[in-house]
């Protein structure tokens, strides 16, 4: 599997892109972003990214510019997105269906931006609905309603669990918490059956 990794400019900031081929033709493009403290070696990213280009996804796995700086803190929501949009902007090979998606404040940044970038799909892990004890404050609006969105959530997450609504699907793993790490083979294995119905991945 061919793999990649440079830098992009943003106007937030160099990124870091970790891309990877499939082999032979590529039906999809995938990519993902890192939770708020993590990188895009987490468990769960680093699980989707091996089923996907194995599936004949060309995946690109994308570190937001405050981490490139070391910091663990991060951007406000405006400038995480603007960086992200540059990067797949860069980096999204045309005519190639894009997916966009991550972890926790990867899945929320790979949301929100969805509709401007044209994105295809979105996936969304632990996408977190509201910060822990706070159920009134719900980022559900992030979610876009007008595009196909696989949502998987730990049914003990903390951060809640999305409802699923039109396009929007939510599957819950049980005895799952924010890191995904119960049962992650049968999380992926959900993610990558999902791309396959709807053709984006063999």
């Amino acid at each position: 599997m061919p793999r990649s990794e440079r830098t992009v400019q943003t106007p937030r900031g160099p990124a870091l892109v970790r891309v990877t081929e499939p082999a032979g033709p590529a039906r999809s493009q995938l990519f993902l972003g890192h939770g708020a403290g993590g990188g895009v070696d987490a468990p769960d990213l680093a699980a989707v990214h091996d089923a996907a280009v194995a599936a004949g996804v060309r995946v690109v796995l994308v570190t937001q510019p405050y981490r490139v700086a070391g910091r663990r803190a991060p951007a406000p929501a405006g400038q995480l997105d603007e960086a992200w949009t540059a990067v797949v902007r860069a980096e999204a090979v045309p005519d190639l269906p894009l997916i966009v998606g991550g972890r926790s404040s990867g899945a929320r940044v790979a949301a929100r931006t969805a509709p401007v970038l044209g994105a295809a799909a979105l996936l969304a892990l632990a996408f977190p609905l509201h910060p822990p004890g706070k159920p009134e404050k719900t980022r559900a609006a992030e979610l876009p309603a007008e595009i196909p969105t696989l949502v998987l959530n730990g049914d003990r997450d903390p951060f809640g669990v999305p409802q699923p609504a039109g396009v929007v699907e939510v599957l819950v793993r049980p005895g799952a918490v924010h890191d995904l790490k119960k049962d992650l083979p049968g999380t992926v294995d959900l993610a990558i059956t999902w791309l396959r119905r709807w053709g984006w991945a063999r």
